[in-house]
């Protein structure tokens, strides 16, 4: 069974992936940020305990017996934030699941990060299952809550339902028809953020945008999945029209998409950056039936291990930059023979 990242979902032309996160505290416990070490180890014993009775196949995994490459590769694919690995303290840890489905961050921005990821626009049965796993948490060890403003945070903008719901989506028909501005602003009118790849504070790249719920306080959760399904499937709409407007003019892109193809499969070296904005174009010749050399494994492939610390997971080795730029041309050459 292929891990969620490299499976195709419901909408997945345009919706890449779906993740609901919730953030919840211990109560008896400061927030974070007002810690101490001894507290914080505490923490994450308690969740270490309670680990194999969660299910799931959750495995408890601390962070400082992780290398630095194994980090980055849980940021890439999104279970971790980049913050989080970031942190020099000699505290926090993880629970994951062989599918990588699952992914409970220990003493982020606070306490628990709960996220659950799956591929395409699935948030109802997302939402369902962050539920499940959240109360059998709740169950074992109690949250910070209360009875006026829901759950509590340590960043008052998750104070209430604690939930951010999020889809990440590939929107190379509004960027290249000039329509995009247009449709960001509708966005953020609607009360929702929208974010590069890697969330707060990221650029979007190589086309991929993060939406996500502004409100958590005064609304309820399926209050939340509902206006951002309804965003989100505009949000489709629109991209497909103007996929259909590209598409008018066959000649200009076929070629552009076959160019990022040919520069791809023929480069005797290629820099992340790089790669990751011709496989947006790439990935708009497959969807779009104009590239067959390909189809959506090979590119969620291409797309997962042409990153930094993904390449050298695949590899098996740690490499500096330049040797990852040409290892990255035969790997994308090894992947697009694959039969």
């Amino acid at each position: 069974m292929l891990n969620w990242y490299l499976q195709s979902g419901k909408e997945s032309d345009v919706v890449v992936s779906s993740r609901i996160r919730l953030a919840r505290n211990l109560v008896n416990f400061p927030f974070k940020d007002k810690l101490n070490k001894e507290a914080k180890k505490k923490i994450e014993e308690t969740i270490k305990e309670i680990t194999p009775s969660l299910g799931y196949g959750l495995q408890f995994m601390k962070l400082n017996n992780m290398d630095e490459v194994t980090k980055m590769s849980l940021v890439e694919k999104h279970l971790v934030s980049p913050n989080f690995v970031l942190n020099k303290e000699d505290t926090g840890a993880l629970l994951i699941n062989d599918d990588e489905n699952i992914s409970i961050m220990v003493n982020e921005e606070d306490h628990l990060r709960l996220q659950v990821m799956s591929a395409g626009f699935d948030l109802e049965n997302l939402m369902n299952l962050a539920v499940e796993l959240d109360e059998k948490i709740g169950e074992k060890v109690p949250y910070a809550y209360s009875e006026k403003y829901g759950f509590l945070t340590a960043c008052p903008t998750n104070v209430g339902t604690a939930l951010r719901v999020s889809v990440m989506v590939h929107l190379p028909g509004l960027t290249q028809t000039g329509n995009i501005r247009k449709i960001l602003d509708v966005i953020n009118n609607f009360g929702m953020n929208i974010r590069g790849i890697y969330g707060e504070g990221s650029k979007a790249s190589g086309d991929m945008y993060q939406v996500s719920n502004k409100q958590t306080l005064g609304i309820k959760e399926e209050e939340v999945i509902k206006n951002l399904k309804m965003i989100t499937e505009k949000i489709i709409e629109q991209e497909r029209l103007a996929r259909k407007i590209l598409a008018k003019d066959s000649v200009e892109l076929e070629d552009r998409v076959y160019r990022a193809y040919g520069v791809l499969t023929n480069a005797k070296k290629i820099s992340s950056e790089e790669a990751r904005e011709l496989l947006s174009e790439v990935k708009l010749g497959t969807d779009l039936g104009i590239i067959k050399e390909l189809n959506d494994l090979k590119v969620k492939k291409l797309e997962l291990y042409t990153k930094p610390a993904n390449l050298q997971k695949y590899l098996g080795k740690q490499i500096d930059t330049y040797e990852r730029d040409i290892e990255r041309s035969n790997v994308i050459k090894q992947i697009i023979e694959e039969k």
